[in-house]
């Protein structure tokens, strides 16, 4: 198991289109990777599950992964919040 945790760089957080990008960056893994914000922990390949946390910019969420490239899953969605989720 990998876990790592970061800041939502970007203003509106995890909404909509940063949500797609992240969900759609999980699912090049095969590892199961999940979401936890506070005491909430979601699938981070589940659209409605990441949604559901409510993340707003400025927010520290932490990216758990546990599989064969579970560490290159965490760091690649760390990356990807870090960045602002600027394609």
């Amino acid at each position: 198991m990998f876990v790592k945790e970061v800041a939502v760089q970007n203003q509106v957080g995890l909404h909509a289109r940063p949500a797609t990008f992240f969900i759609q960056k999980a699912n090049e893994f095969k590892s199961s990777i999940w979401v936890e914000k506070e005491e909430r922990r979601v699938n981070a390949k589940s659209l409605l599950g990441v949604l559901s946390l409510g993340i707003v910019g400025g927010t520290t969420i932490r990216i758990i992964a546990d599989g064969s490239d579970e560490q290159q899953a965490v760091e690649g969605l760390v990356s990807l919040v870090e960045s602002g989720f600027a394609e």
